[in-house]
């Protein structure tokens, strides 16, 4: 090997080393804090993968683009993001049929990753524990 090969060859390591090394922090840094307040949410009918699926993207950051959106925010912004702590309403009695509704909710709330589905017996439960969340 030529000297020229070698050092181009050293060179091009040393940017690779360099370019691998920074990487990593920079991506979990990123990770880490996420600015913004916003879900993809998804409501799907059925046992199985089903075509009736329903979904729409709920912006808090000013609230929009859900049919609900300012309720919906209000309830997440209490339950400090997690779905699982809204709490549910005591108001509402549900009817026994089991007609299965998943619940699916992807995005990031105060720079937290959001990753939540949940399975109900039926429509009628599910708003009843999820509040306006799901209420597309």
């Amino acid at each position: 090997m030529t000297k020229t090969l070698r050092a181009l060859r050293a060179g091009l390591l040393a940017s690779v080393a360099l370019l691998t090394t920074g990487a990593a922090p920079a991506h979990a840094a990123a990770q880490e804090s996420i600015p913004g307040n916003g879900l993809y949410l998804t409501v799907t009918h059925g046992d199985a993968r089903s075509s009736d699926t329903r979904g729409t993207l709920l912006l808090c950051d000013p609230p929009q683009g859900h049919a609900h959106a300012e309720e919906a925010c209000e309830e997440f912004r209490a339950a400090g993001g997690d779905i699982d702590r809204i709490p549910p309403r005591a108001d509402v009695l549900c009817p026994m049929i089991y007609a299965p509704v998943t619940a699916s909710a992807q995005g990031v709330w105060d720079g937290r990753r959001v990753e939540y589905t949940h399975t109900f017996s039926n429509s009628c439960v599910m708003g009843a524990e999820t509040g306006a969340v799901f209420a597309l």
